[in-house]
């Protein structure tokens, strides 16, 4: 099961240079406050992939770090299948923007690492060997993060994820710093996996090309405090192709001009 619900969701930041003032709420801050997501209503349907897309700054990561319990919020609340979700967990699994490795590691011992409990040696060996494979890592289990190429590296970060067969996967930027050619093939392989492994999927990327082509649905966020200005299901056959979908190319369009040019560029 991978059932989302986020109702209300407020966060807001206390600014520190400012000194605490008679009226002052703690729990706000000190002083001023910089409020970032504002009353943030979601849903996400077991085995969908949304993406989820924003001006830099918005509170995209902020809400995916709410949603994972890495940090709570200042108002509302998350709930996963019913339950709200207080701190990180085994069934919801973030994959952060930057290289996430264990650099002292290799390639075999970071995918094991979510697999530790499992006390028979051979069934943990077969299930790290077969993400290794799922990946098309094979042959780089014992290579350490710095022997291998940045797409490896994320391949080995989905599979360390997926390992552990989480009902819900969380990726912010998968893509962040890979050249266009590993970007393309990368993306290729998250689709793929996901239409393979049938997981909830939460990407945010400031790619609109990335969104329109891989998710199930889009959610467009405002400017900070940000809120939802779009929420559309994308009923376009695969695979998608903006020369060949008119009507693909004019959502493409539409998101542009809704996030502005400043963002386009």
């Amino acid at each position: 099961m991978g059932h989302i619900v986020i109702q209300n969701v407020c966060q807001a930041y206390r600014n520190r240079r400012h000194h605490t003032r008679e009226g002052d709420d703690p729990a706000i801050g000190y002083g001023d406050c910089i409020q970032v997501l504002d009353n943030v209503d979601l849903e996400f349907a077991d085995g969908e992939m949304v993406c989820i897309l924003g001006p830099s700054g918005c509170g995209k990561s902020t809400l995916l770090r709410i949603m994972a319990g890495f940090e709570p919020a200042t108002g509302g609340t998350v709930s996963i299948d019913g339950k709200q979700v207080k701190r990180p967990g085994s069934d919801h699994i973030f994959v952060f923007q930057h290289n996430g490795l264990l650099p002292w590691m290799t390639v075999w011992e970071n995918v094991g690492l979510g697999l530790r409990h499992m006390q028979a040696p051979q069934a943990r060996a077969e299930k790290i060997s077969e993400h290794i494979e799922m990946v098309e890592l094979e042959g780089f289990e014992h290579h350490y993060p710095h022997q291998l190429s940045g797409g490896m590296q994320r391949r080995a970060e989905l599979a360390r994820a997926l390992a552990v067969n989480p009902d819900i996967l969380i990726m912010d930027e998968p893509f962040s710093g890979l050249d266009f050619l590993t970007h393309m093939k990368m993306r290729e392989e998250v689709v793929n996996m996901h239409e393979f492994i049938g997981k909830t999927t939460i990407v945010v990327t400031h790619d609109i090309d990335d969104a329109l082509i891989m998710g199930d649905r889009i959610v467009v966020m405002s400017e900070r405090p940000a809120r939802v200005k779009m929420n559309r299901t994308l009923d376009f056959s695969r695979p998608r192709d903006f020369q060949k979908d008119p009507a693909l190319n004019k959502l493409r369009s539409e998101i542009f001009l809704m996030l502005g040019v400043a963002y386009a560029v």
